[in-house]
């Protein structure tokens, strides 16, 4: 087995401040005592990334307000049966906390059984119903049974209740969405309490979980991967990058998998380019390709496959496998709690719709996943699965194998997609482990922040600065010419969802298209034009000015993140923790003034595609351009009048319109959005 080099897209080094594990007097880690500050209200968003103790928090939250604030009782709803073993009784005082969190077993649905849709469904619903009658406080579900059970029990039946969502995202603003309807029926009713959780609040699809109205009448905890993985006790490194093969990938496999590494493979869905329509013999070839089969377990299930290279036995959880009696003997393997803290139990797991969100196995090292899954929220929580803290495990890795574009125009164009898919997977990333920002405008009254440190020098008033406060996590940067957020809501938004709107970003196609492959697009068609557009479209809600404070924000978050790195790592491995802060510092002693201009006119894909140049071949990535190059983004008439309205500002700088003839790339984009508007208006006049 020949291990090649991955081509780490991101990479974070780690600070190993042991901070995530330290416990106070009441048995709370600081995710969960910053969640406990926030218990009074009724409505309450936790975003903090995966092992970080968000089903703990709850539990406290939940114990106070059955307890002080009148509730009378606390519903959990997860989005399948697994993982509600992690909201089972806890015997919370035992660590300081004033009372144990006790789930009757009757009341956790996740474990009866049976299916939580269809007829089967209705004897869960009726137990729903049985439950809130009862003397007893707490049941966890689905998130099917509790649609099912709102549907028939009416919204009424929560009153005076708590209703925690765990994994958040799977909720949308879209009416369709049946659990996201029946939550903003509580909301308008305003007699439940509601505690919503996630480790990435945004959705595969782009859709906005909460209408705006909803979202600003929750208050939100963030946590940050950033503080989570450098306050870890042990693991050093996270490195998060994609390798591209050609053929089958099971002729690839060998090349990325290391059996001396504790690993989940995610193998491509039975539909998808990637497969080979035959799961079965994919899961044989991944164990003849770790070593020579010697039978199964008895106890577990599990694969026995002795290594060839130094003889060592192999477990192997196949979670491919579809025979109930077998698949059920391993799953229950795998959660046995006995083994949640044995290093030996198994050593490979391989899955296709299994071990994603809520799967938690300590030990992972490796996430490798063939093909892109069927969103983007899905990766980042495959990437979950390898960022625990675990004795002896300094390194942690994900890995996305994809198929390159075959030669053919046709293929080229079919496999873009997923290309697409992974990068923005990866660029979004880079923006979730990175520290928060803390943007404002450069002035004569600049001054610095408290509790910030600026270097060696500190200070500088007559200078770019860059702070950071190594207890919040936050970077400070100056920028000249940034718009202030006016609005509350804006500030919220500038404060706690920049990289929800970073996600909406680079899951839009065209602008991930045109700015990696296509050098004719200038970089303010993307960061003035297509965010600005995503910002109006997420918040219609916002006026003009606080629209173009959350795109300036933004867009120098996603672009001085990626810069940053950049002066941190250079060639090598993009480098976290006090190599990103240096990184700030060197962007800062070289642009004597950061302005918002500048950061527009930088293209925010440009270093994801040098990463592409150096794995890809080179012939193929001449063939993807060619074909993204070809397509022109059509403009609407709301983006040819904002174009129109930077045309004019244009003008007023250098005392003429911009031209469709200019060399520069923007300005001819400003003189089509003129001609754009202009034909527009012709035609209407025309028309009467």
């Amino acid at each position: 087995m020949t291990i090649n080099p991955v081509i780490p897209a991101v990479s974070l080094r780690t600070g190993q401040t042991g901070q995530s594990a330290r416990t106070n007097e009441l048995g709370m880690r600081p995710m969960q005592e910053a969640v406990y500050e926030k218990r009074g209200e009724q409505y309450l968003l936790i975003k903090s990334p995966p092992a970080s103790g968000k089903s703990r928090a709850l539990m406290f939250v939940a114990l106070d307000k059955l307890a002080h604030q009148g509730v009378k009782k606390a519903l959990i709803v997860v989005p399948e049966r697994s993982i509600g073993g992690s909201f089972m009784s806890e015997p919370l005082s035992k660590f300081g906390f004033w009372a144990d969190w006790i789930v009757q077993p009757k009341w956790n649905l996740c474990n009866a059984p049976g299916s939580d849709e269809g007829q089967v469904a209705r004897s869960k619903v009726k137990a729903v119903g049985e439950f809130l009658k009862s003397e007893d406080q707490t049941l966890v579900c689905t998130h099917a049974t509790f649609r099912f059970a709102a549907e028939e029990l009416g919204i009424a039946a929560f009153d005076g209740c708590l209703v925690a969502v765990d994994e958040f995202h799977h909720v949308s603003a879209d009416p369709k969405n049946r659990l996201g309807y029946y939550l903003n029926q509580l909301i308008a009713r305003g007699e439940t309490h509601i505690i919503a959780m996630t480790g990435s609040y945004f959705r595969g699809d782009a859709v906005a979980v909460l209408s705006p109205e909803d979202e600003g009448k929750f208050e939100t905890v963030t946590y940050t991967y950033y503080q989570q993985l450098n306050g870890y006790q042990y693991l050093k490194e996270l490195d998060l990058g994609y390798y591209f093969y050609t053929g089958s990938y099971l002729d690839a496999i060998d090349r990325v998998l290391d059996g001396k590494r504790k690993t989940i493979v995610h193998i491509p869905n039975v539909n998808s380019r990637e497969s080979t329509t035959q799961k079965h013999k994919e899961v044989e070839h991944i164990l003849s390709v770790l070593g020579d089969w010697e039978g199964e377990d008895e106890e577990t299930g599990f694969h026995l496959v002795r290594r060839t290279t130094d003889g060592r036995v192999l477990r192997i959880a196949d979670l491919v496998e579809d025979e109930p009696v077998r698949r059920n003997k391993v799953v229950a393997a795998l959660k046995d709690p006995a083994q949640k803290n044995n290093r030996d139990h198994v050593d490979i797991i391989i899955a296709l719709g299994m071990a994603k969100e809520g799967f938690d196995w300590i030990w992972c090292e490796q996430a490798l996943t063939v093909g892109y899954r069927s969103s983007l929220t899905e990766i980042i929580q495959i990437i979950g699965r390898a960022t625990r803290d675990a004795p002896g495990k300094t390194r942690a890795e994900f890995i996305n194998l994809i198929a390159e574009p075959d030669a053919s125009q046709e293929k080229v164009t079919d496999a873009v997609n997923d290309m697409l898919k992974a990068i923005a997977a990866s660029l979004l990333m880079e923006q979730v482990l990175t520290p928060r920002f803390e943007f404002t405008p450069k002035t004569a009254e600049s001054a610095p922040l408290d509790g910030y440190d600026y270097g060696e020098e500190g200070y500088k008033p007559n200078g770019t600065n860059v702070g950071f406060n190594a207890q919040t996590g936050q970077f400070h940067m100056e920028i000249k010419g940034l718009v202030s957020p006016k609005s509350p809501e804006a500030q919220r938004i500038c404060r706690e969802d920049l990289n929800e709107v970073v996600a909406s970003f680079v899951q839009d196609k065209p602008s991930l298209e045109h700015g990696l492959f296509d050098e004719e697009t200038a970089p303010q068609e993307l960061t003035q034009v297509r965010l600005g557009k995503i910002i109006r479209d997420r918040y219609p809600e916002l006026s003009d000015e606080d629209q173009e404070a959350v795109r300036q924000h933004a867009v120098a978050a996603f672009n001085l993140t990626q810069k940053g790195q950049k002066a941190a790592g250079g060639e090598e491995k993009i480098g976290g923790n006090t190599a990103l802060i240096e990184g700030m510092r060197k962007i800062a002693m070289n642009v004597r003034d950061l302005d918002i201009d500048l950061i527009d006119a930088i293209n925010p894909f440009e270093e994801a595609y040098k990463i592409l140049a150096r794995s890809m071949n080179a012939e193929t990535l001449k063939q993807v351009q060619e074909v993204i190059a070809g397509r022109h983004i059509a403009l609407t008439i709301e983006e040819a009048r904002d174009l129109a309205k930077r045309a004019l500002l244009f003008k007023k700088e250098r005392g003429r319109l911009p031209e469709l003839t200019s060399p520069d790339a923007w300005e001819r984009k400003m003189a089509e959005g003129v001609a754009v508007l202009a034909r527009k208006t012709a035609e209407e006049r025309a028309n009467g």
